[in-house]
């Protein structure tokens, strides 16, 4: 579900039945893509993996003792086949978990996973439910509309000045006093 919703962005445009609920939600599909990622979630990132016939294994940067158990059932995106998917962990190691694979993949060594993968555990966090992310998340699905009806309107800087980046890194800093409470402190600075 979306952190704003295609009929609350309905309402806050104006814009009636003027334009397609498809066309809309796009628009809240981008400022969730936007916020989503500076939330804190319940996810570490992997570095690199490799695969037997039957087994997957994710490498850490870090320690990971202490993150991942065996018998956890976690979520793998952006490591592609035979990684994504709902995996449940079979050996977690200092710096590796490890899981079973299906499909009788082609066996490949330790490579590097570029960009990061991530693996993520059951989340505890309903953002959908917080008012203040809600309301984030409808300033910049608006910025976001605006933006692209009206492309040559710009922004304004700190100092009052025009500025042509409307869709620059003011996009955030517009809405981060409503996330200050929900931000991921291994998002991105600044």
């Amino acid at each position: 579900m979306s952190l704003c919703t295609e009929a609350e962005l309905r309402a806050a445009l104006g814009v009636g039945s003027l334009y397609s609920s498809a066309t809309l939600q796009t628009t809240c599909d981008a400022a969730d893509d936007v916020i989503l990622p500076m939330l804190w979630a319940n996810y570490e990132f992997n570095s690199a993996h490799s695969n037997t016939t039957t087994e997957g294994t994710l490498y850490f940067d870090f320690d990971i003792t202490d993150v991942f158990y065996v018998g956890q059932v976690v979520t793998i995106s952006q490591n592609g086949s035979p990684f994504n998917g709902s995996k449940t962990l079979t050996a977690v190691g200092e710096d590796s978990i490890t899981f079973a694979v299906t499909g009788s993949p082609t066996a490949t060594v330790k490579h590097a996973c570029v960009p990061f993968g991530k693996v993520a555990g059951t989340s505890n966090v309903d953002w959908t439910a917080d008012s203040a992310v809600q309301e984030a998340a409808l300033m910049i699905a608006v910025d976001i509309w605006q933006a692209r009806q009206t492309t040559s309107s710009g922004g304004v800087a700190v100092d009052f000045q025009p500025s042509p980046w409307k869709m620059g890194s003011g996009l955030l800093a517009r809405v981060r006093g409503l996330l200050a409470h929900t931000l991921d402190p291994r998002s991105m600075v600044g």
